[in-house]
């Protein structure tokens, strides 16, 4: 089993970061309006996952990914819109 951490795209300049263990379900969550902090960001978009074998180090990245290292990560890696 994986875990997931995935960046997402609304409305708005700023991404959206989560984490799960169904990526697809969830995402499907997100488009259909059913996740509150995404509702008012909609239509979102995935723009970049990762996977993880151990909750705990997905839980971790995306603590990770929302402090201000986010940028850095982001630019880093090319994951910019």
């Amino acid at each position: 089993m994986f875990y997931y951490v995935y960046i997402l795209k609304g409305n708005t300049n700023k991404p959206y970061i989560g984490c799960t263990e169904d990526l697809r379900e969830r995402l499907e969550r997100h488009k259909n309006g059913y996740i509150p902090a995404t509702k008012s960001l909609l239509p979102v978009e995935l723009i970049s996952y990762f996977a993880f074998p151990n909750k705990y180090a997905a839980f971790n990245f995306e603590k990770y990914l929302k402090t201000g290292s986010r940028r850095a990560f982001l630019r880093k890696h090319q994951i910019v819109w």
